[in-house]
């Protein structure tokens, strides 16, 4: 089970239910034979603190294998303190290891306008968490997306439905390590 934590941009604002990325994700990991289940707890406009709220629970429910923090963007855009972000998110990490998962943490970047010195602490803070749990990282999850035309929605800020296949390719590489053994078939003649 892969579990997915996260705001509007995993749980696919302004997209069909079958246009986000983790069911695409899905697809994904039955078409090359992984048996894992995706299971997409993200909703829009959460933050770490709710995100981190809301875990337990999730992890009870799911006991998921991996577990997809992919939070902190609505936190930046509001401009809360970086150090409540880190504790919020270590606290994801820990939880998630404690419950027997693995721990794939999504970067993302906030606009300039925030400032040289809050903008660059909030960007490390996800490389910063990676390196010191040892969790996979995608270092920016919209990349090859952000600032795209028509692969963003009108508002600048949610990936349209023809980004969500790239943000898959943005995730796999921190993910497919963790995923372990496909499902084999065999043929008897």
């Amino acid at each position: 089970m892969v579990l997915i934590v996260g705001d509007s941009l995993s749980a696919g604002y302004g997209l069909t239910m079958t246009e986000n990325w983790p069911r695409l994700l899905q697809e994904r990991l039955a078409a090359d034979g992984y048996p894992h289940r995706v299971v997409n707890a993200s909703i829009s406009g959460d933050t770490t603190s709710g995100g981190l709220a809301r875990l337990p629970r999730a992890l009870e429910r799911t006991t998921p294998s991996i577990v997809v923090i992919a939070l902190g963007g609505n936190d930046g855009l509001r401009a809360l303190p970086v150090a409540e972000i880190r504790r919020n998110l270590a606290r994801m990490i820990q939880l998630s290891s404690d419950a027997g998962a693995e721990v794939v943490l999504a970067g993302i970047h906030i606009p300039p306008n925030y400032g040289p010195a809050y903008t660059s602490d909030f960007h490390e803070v996800f490389h910063e968490l990676a390196q010191e749990y040892g969790t996979g990282l995608i270092p920016f999850i919209l990349e090859g997306v952000a600032l795209q035309p028509g692969l963003m929605q009108a508002d600048g800020i949610h990936p349209t439905a023809q980004a969500q296949p790239v943000i898959v390719e943005n995730v796999w590489p921190a993910l497919e390590p963790l995923l372990g053994g496909k499902i084999t078939t065999t043929h008897n003649n």
